[in-house]
């Protein structure tokens, strides 16, 4: 049975074994490096009636971070990035949403990391609700977003020899998005 988005109205808890919370960056100006975060939770209220009264709520573990590559995951850990030891929650706290017509939303929130909050704007495709084999009511979200990291204080970089950085400031952040209804 599906389920449209107009008639879903309630509170959701993002399944993790079916959500992931990623992120790429372009790495020596030439490629990018892919990364993820293994650890977070998170809730939706939604309201599809009214998608502006509906919000979201996600705080995400840092140290939990994925890029394939141990000796990466560490510095990325480390003092020079996210100083997981003295920050180690990323959170996001919607602040709005609004349909855009169709499939399309888009939520507004505040993104601390670092003990740095900014507001993004984050785009959203509905992938659609059904009720799984278990007899949960599942929604579904994919959605992206871009930061820049220099605006929540992550500098670092080694400038390239023939130009440019090592790093890129501009992130894209990536959404997979999979919700079970509280009963």
């Amino acid at each position: 049975m599906t389920l449209d988005l107009a008639t879903l109205t309630g509170d959701y808890t993002i399944d993790a074994a079916h959500t992931t919370i990623g992120f790429t960056a372009r790495h020596a100006m030439v490629t990018n490096v892919k990364g993820k975060f293994l650890d977070f939770s998170g809730s939706l209220h939604l309201d599809g009636g009214d998608p502006s009264r509906s919000s979201a709520s996600i705080d995400v573990k840092m140290d939990s971070i994925d890029t394939g590559n141990a000796d990466r995951d560490g510095h990325l850990r480390s003092a020079d990035f996210f100083k997981t030891d003295e920050f180690p929650t990323m959170t996001f706290r919607s602040t709005a949403a609004e349909s855009l017509g169709g499939d399309d939303y888009r939520v507004t929130g505040d993104l601390s990391i670092l003990g740095v909050t900014k507001p993004i704007t984050i785009d959203l495709e509905f992938n659609g609700a059904a009720k799984d084999p278990f007899g949960n009511e599942r929604v579904g979200f994919e959605g992206r977003a871009t930061i820049l990291r220099s605006e929540f204080g992550l500098t670092w970089n080694a400038a390239l020899e023939t130009g440019g950085f090592l790093v890129s400031d501009k992130i894209k952040l990536n959404f997979d998005i999979s919700a079970i209804r509280n009963v």
